[in-house]
């Protein structure tokens, strides 16, 4: 295996070593991973959703698509009979014209059902929204460690163990091989647990194990840091976030993480590119590969802005070569695939 030589191509292994390895406290506890979801004020490289099986199982009647937080306010709450959905369902917090909006939205993906009683629109149930959720692993990748990027990436953990959005937290990166990993000496928060990767030969050791954080009590959330060198002692601003929110956000994330996967990385990157090749050397993975410069591309790198990018040759995508569309075509249906199959009964 060549060496990961961008931080998504580290990000990608990963992904696959979690898929291949990770072991929750529960055995028969399935996992979803994604990549590259958060909040709007903190984005993580990679998820790992714990979810219950049986919850799982449920949720797929659903389908593939996620509920965002609109549809979720309607279909968690909806009623089991028919009654107004502004008796069965908690203000929302604004107009209900927009509730309106998203009911014939959620009529339309068959997860509720409505009728007209007069002018007034009575929603049911189609199925009870389950609750596949139990934890939220969050992982930031970090091949190389240097002293500038443990900087940043500890002001973002210190945010992370705040606000306990995410069960646990961790940060993986390279292994060195030395008897013990640079990366623990670095001013990282403690709560932060530690993966030291060999990405070539897809093994993985915990340097330093996590702490659980505390999801169901009030989060902090860091606003602002004092900024004016290391003697300013002016307090930070933060403010509060009720449990509340946060099991809503919890729970957006999971949705979205249902619906992406990790494999999703296809979806911004040029595959209709004739140089554009998936390969998997030593049958682990398929990662993305750039024929043009000879080796596994970023996602910023592999954009309609390359200068190497040619689309494919009209007769790659003729007589249902190879077996409907060209290689692009074919390299999203594989990856698809493989991301369907990570979620049972779908």
């Amino acid at each position: 295996m060549p060496r990961a030589e961008t931080e998504f191509s580290f990000e990608l292994r990963t992904c696959r070593w979690v898929e291949r390895e990770w072991r929750p406290a529960a055995s028969d506890c399935p996992i979803i991973v994604a990549r590259q979801l958060g909040t709007k004020r903190r984005r993580w490289d990679t998820i790992v959703l714990e979810c219950d099986p049986d919850g799982l199982r449920q949720r797929a009647k659903f389908g593939p698509e996620r509920l965002d937080g609109d549809l979720l306010h309607v279909v968690r709450n909806a009623p089991a009979e028919w009654a107004y959905y502004r008796d069965a369902l908690p203000h929302p917090g604004y107009p209900w014209r927009y509730v309106r909006e998203t009911i014939h939205r959620a009529d339309d993906r068959g997860v509720v059902e409505t009728r007209r009683n007069g002018n007034r629109i009575e929603i049911r149930r189609t199925w009870e929204y389950p609750d596949w959720l139990e934890r939220i692993v969050a992982i930031e990748n970090k091949p190389d460690l240097d002293k500038s990027a443990a900087r940043a990436l500890a002001s973002q953990l210190e945010y992370d163990v705040a606000m306990g959005l995410a069960d646990e937290v961790w940060v993986a990166t390279r292994a060195t091989g030395e008897r013990v990993e640079p990366v623990l000496f670095e001013d990282l928060p403690v709560e932060v647990g530690i993966l030291a990767l060999d990405p070539e030969a897809l093994t993985g050791e915990i340097a330093w194990h996590p702490r659980t954080l505390a999801v169901d009590d009030r989060g902090t959330r860091i606003l602002e840091r004092p900024d004016g060198g290391t003697r300013d002692g002016s307090a930070a601003r933060f403010e509060y976030v009720d449990p509340e929110t946060k099991v809503d956000k919890r729970l957006a994330i999971a949705e979205r993480a249902y619906e992406r996967g990790w494999r999703s990385f296809v979806d911004t990157m040029r595959h209709d590119c004739r140089h554009f090749q998936l390969r998997a050397p030593d049958s682990r993975q398929a990662l993305p590969y750039c024929a043009a410069n000879d080796r596994s591309q970023s996602a910023a790198e592999c954009s309609g802005s390359c200068a190497d990018f040619e689309p494919e040759p009209p007769v790659w995508r003729t007589s249902g070569w190879p077996i409907e569309g060209g290689p692009g075509k074919r390299v999203r249906k594989i990856l698809e695939k493989r991301r369907r199959r990570r979620r049972p009964d779908l």
